[in-house]
């Protein structure tokens, strides 16, 4: 049997097929495409609570096409909560104030990213005793760059002490088997990240 690094998905998925038990995990999640393919993979080996905060989203009316195509994606599956928190372009904006022209994949996104996933370490440690874990659906995407994901994951787990497992959904044609299912499930697939300044270039 292959040896799996601890504090990866990968790791507590063989565990979980080994032992039977299910770890408790607050997966965020970006958008439906992204959630379809990551719990393609892993929905059977977690009890999975779905985290969407995502305030970068603008304007509204998309980030509500983004919301229905996530509570879309769920209905494919059994047993997967989800939690909407509050959450408004305050948020966001703010924190990337004088990087509105750095480039896609910079500093900008490394903010964002940064914000999403300490909010998300936040709320576990506020619920500490409901999950094991939390990771997030951003790394299934080929453009986003899954070890500085995970850094920050890392870095926003020990701040609020919790824990946070790496991952690599993109791996095992991740993003082609989620891309698949948004044809077959006719989910809604957005063209931009979400960030009004993406939209702008």
């Amino acid at each position: 049997m292959k040896k799996y690094e601890k504090g990866t998905v990968e790791y507590e998925i063989q565990r979980a097929m080994l032992t039977g038990i299910k770890p408790r995990l607050l997966l965020h999640a970006c958008c439906g495409p992204c959630l379809a393919g990551t719990l393609a993979n892993i929905a059977e080996h977690f009890d999975i609570t779905v985290y969407f905060y995502n305030p970068n989203i603008m304007p509204n009316e998309e980030f509500n096409k983004r919301l229905q195509a996530l509570k879309d994606v769920i209905l494919h599956f059994e047993n997967i909560k989800l939690i909407i928190p509050e959450q408004s372009e305050s948020d966001y904006l703010p924190l990337v104030k004088a990087l509105e022209n750095a480039p896609e994949g910079g500093e900008r996104c490394k903010v964002c990213f940064d914000m999403r996933l300490n909010k998300t370490a936040e709320y576990f440690a506020e619920n500490r005793s409901d999950f094991d874990f939390f990771t997030t659906t951003l790394t299934i995407s080929p453009l986003k760059n899954a070890e500085l994901i995970n850094a920050i994951g890392q870095k926003a787990a020990a701040r609020c002490g919790v824990k946070y497992l790496n991952s690599n959904f993109k791996k095992n044609d991740g993003y082609l088997k989620s891309t698949t299912l948004c044809r077959e499930w006719e989910i809604y697939r957005q063209h931009y990240c979400g960030c009004k300044f993406k939209t702008e270039e």
